[in-house]
């Protein structure tokens, strides 16, 4: 092989160099928060915009806003043109707010400053097992969040909207709720699953449960799903209790947050109100065993520095019902990032 044939062979990165990659991946995360907190994206969706046309629309200095398109530019999110020009790719389409698969909120949430410094307490978590954010903020996640910096807490609320729209169109196709009469969303936030279950079930009823800081913001999704006369709102702790009977009881989103002591109460509580032919649906990612990438290995950190939860395997998840008075009867993979851990009365 001559030596111009070798020299077009690309070379892979040495170890070092890949690891300093994966290191300097916070470099990435918050330039790709300060595109979608200035709305770059959205200003791209008509096509190419010069980095000073940016700069003027966005308020920002045009050198260092130049600076932070071209760095993700070199990581496949815009592309860079001649003349300092920007436009959209198929992954920062998904950035712009009105994107049907939008991921806007969800990643401004994981980088708002008051978030993002709990990532500097990994360590406390590691060491200690408990949460970063209550050492950080000095309460937990939630109380903070709904009480004492309601601004995060909508950001965080529009996030975990965000987040919904890639789970539940892949949980609709894979499992059949035309059999209930009423379906419950426990913890269910604005009900933007249980309107869209719903909504594709116009014979069912529906009850959302939840603490009343969040409801105050679910007329407004319910109605524009048009289902607001079929839900009935109900507030509550559901550690202390869930007075809400269903044939259905949606848990998305819940079960990962907490360590298995507090979800057995959680899940008892469901379980004292639940008919004996009732279901209980966690929506949540499942873990695959070994080193297989996954989405949920990595939000896992999340769970363990903030809430103090856990993301759960297949058996983690029959080992956690099994405790709480239910049998696992089977586990139902989606198109979509979570799985449907379905379970009954043991």
């Amino acid at each position: 092989m001559s030596n111009e044939s070798t020299a077009a062979v690309p070379q892979a990165l040495p170890p070092s160099a890949q690891l300093l990659q994966l290191a300097a991946g916070v470099f990435i995360s918050q330039a790709i928060y300060v595109a979608a907190k200035l709305g770059v994206a959205d200003l791209l969706a008509n096509g190419p915009k010069t980095a000073k046309q940016l700069a003027e629309e966005t308020g920002t200095d045009e050198r260092s806003l130049y600076r932070v398109l071209r760095s993700l530019s070199s990581v496949g999110a815009f592309v860079e043109k001649n003349g300092k020009a920007f436009s959209n790719t198929e992954l920062t389409d998904t950035l712009r707010g009105d994107h049907p698969h939008s991921t806007r909120d969800l990643t401004i949430w994981l980088n708002e400053p008051d978030h993002w410094n709990v990532y500097a307490g990994l360590m406390h978590s590691v060491k200690t097992g408990r949460p970063a954010w209550d050492h950080i903020h000095g309460e937990p996640v939630f109380p903070y969040l709904f009480k004492t910096n309601t601004e995060l807490g909508d950001i965080f609320n529009r996030a975990m909207t965000s987040y919904s729209h890639q789970s539940i169109g892949p949980v609709l196709e894979a499992y059949d709720f035309s059999g209930a009469t009423t379906i419950a969303d426990i913890a269910g936030g604005y009900g933007h699953l249980l309107a869209a279950v719903l909504e594709a079930n116009p014979s069912a009823k529906g009850v959302l449960f939840d603490m009343q800081e969040v409801l105050n913001g679910a007329p407004q999704m319910l109605e524009s799903y048009g289902v607001a006369d079929r839900v009935e709102l109900v507030t509550g702790d559901f550690t202390a209790e869930i007075p809400v009977k269903a044939d259905i009881y949606l848990l998305k989103h819940i079960i990962h947050d907490w360590y298995d002591e507090k979800n057995e109460v959680i899940l008892r509580n469901i379980r004292d109100q639940m008919p004996d032919d009732g279901k209980v649906l966690i929506i949540d990612a499942v873990v695959p065993e070994g080193n297989e990438p996954h989405f949920s290995k990595i939000i896992d950190l999340e769970m363990l520095m903030s809430p103090g939860g856990v993301e759960r395997t297949a058996k983690e998840f029959e080992e956690l019902l099994s405790k709480s008075g239910f049998k696992l009867t089977r586990i139902i993979p989606t198109k979509g990032p979570m799985a449907i851990v379905e379970a009954v009365k043991a």
